[in-house]
């Protein structure tokens, strides 16, 4: 049986209120047990803040799932220093067949993350 679930982001300069563009991200997923953390997916985001969905549909699985946002070198594409040199947000996939939408908003001094639709 087929699953239609998938994995995607946007990246929001909220500085500026414009998406983010050109944002290296990396999706890895934590084996279990063990404990480490295998490397499935690199994109760069696009001129909208987006890229192709990072796990495609029907390759979803139920765990934990890291997405590594490349902030610093970003930000230094802008002239900008960054408080934070890269954004690590940790997520647990619980029903694979499910879309999981996962939004990253960003300034040089904060971010916000959430579950989005």
């Amino acid at each position: 049986m087929g699953t239609c679930g998938s994995l995607t982001t946007h990246v929001l300069n909220t500085a500026t209120g414009l998406p983010a563009a050109g944002l290296a991200l990396r999706l890895a997923q934590l084996g279990e047990p063990g404990g480490q953390w295998t490397e499935l997916a690199q994109r760069w985001t696009d001129a909208d803040g987006r890229c192709l969905p990072l796990l495609p549909p029907g390759q979803a699985e139920a765990g934990t799932y890291k997405l590594r946002f490349e902030t610093a070198a970003y930000w230094q594409g802008l002239g900008y220093t960054s408080f934070y040199p890269f954004v690590e947000v940790v997520f647990t996939i619980t029903d694979p067949a499910q879309k999981l939408h996962v939004p990253l908003l960003i300034s040089p001094y904060s971010y916000t993350t959430y579950r989005g639709s």
